[in-house]
């Protein structure tokens, strides 16, 4: 396991060096100061450090910041180390793994390790699934998903998740495509989960889902629903 550790302060990285070298399987210690110096060490890296031990407050930029950042890079696991307990809640809207509150214990953060270890041994997708906020989801149990800033939701009634990636982005990943519909700038349909086309005369439709929930169809992506009608998709 390579870890990347990001904290301001001196003591707070030397505590984390030693707990984590008494780990049997961290093969590479990284750390850095602030966010801007954080980034510029995994840019050059070939490969993204497996977690990311991060505190919040910092100069530079926020820890928070900062994860959803390495996110995109690559790093599949996020743990928080601060002193700041209002912190936990938007941590948690980032998926990260745990949130260690400090003064904390080496138990605890073996507990956070062992999270860690878990989600390290999954496999990054199986057909037909994906991981969201460390829980596989079957994609067709999904039934439409929309844009929410850099964000998409992932509906499956009467719940949903977020996942960090714009709707394009999310909808050019293996499988995604073949299993949504984009139907509109702001969100793609599970055609599985279509219950009723209604058309309108603009040129747009209204689609009803098996949850009871509409969906509108802009008059831009009205041939992609007339290619789906004719059975281009299933």
């Amino acid at each position: 396991m390579r870890v990347l550790i990001v904290d301001d302060e001196p003591a707070a990285r030397a505590k984390l060096r030693r707990l984590l070298a008494a780990e049997a399987d961290v093969a590479e210690l990284l750390e850095a100061p602030d966010a801007p110096t954080a980034l510029a060490l995994v840019r050059g890296l070939a490969m993204p450090p497996d977690l990311a031990l991060l505190d919040i407050e910092m100069p530079g930029g926020s820890g928070v910041q900062l994860a959803a950042a390495l996110r995109e890079m690559g790093v599949r696991s996020i743990v928080f180390s601060t002193a700041h307990a209002e912190h936990a809640l938007q941590a948690f809207e980032l998926a990260a793994l745990d949130y260690l509150l400090k003064p904390y214990t080496a138990e605890r953060l073996a507990a956070a390790l062992a999270r860690v270890r878990e989600l390290l041994a999954r496999p990054l997708e199986r057909v037909g699934e994906w991981w969201v906020a460390g829980e596989r989801l079957r994609l067709a149990d999904v039934q439409w998903i929309s844009a929410a800033d850099n964000y998409v939701e992932l509906h499956l009634p009467p719940r949903s998740l977020l996942e960090r990636a714009t709707l394009a982005e999310a909808l050019a990943r293996p499988g995604w495509a073949a299993r949504f519909l984009r139907v509109h700038r702001s969100h793609a349909v599970n055609p599985a989960h279509v219950q009723r086309v209604e058309r309108l005369g603009s040129g747009e439709a209204v689609l009803t889902l098996s949850c009871g929930a509409t969906l509108r169809v802009s008059r831009g992506f009205r041939p992609v629903l007339e290619a789906w009608g004719r059975g281009g998709l299933t």
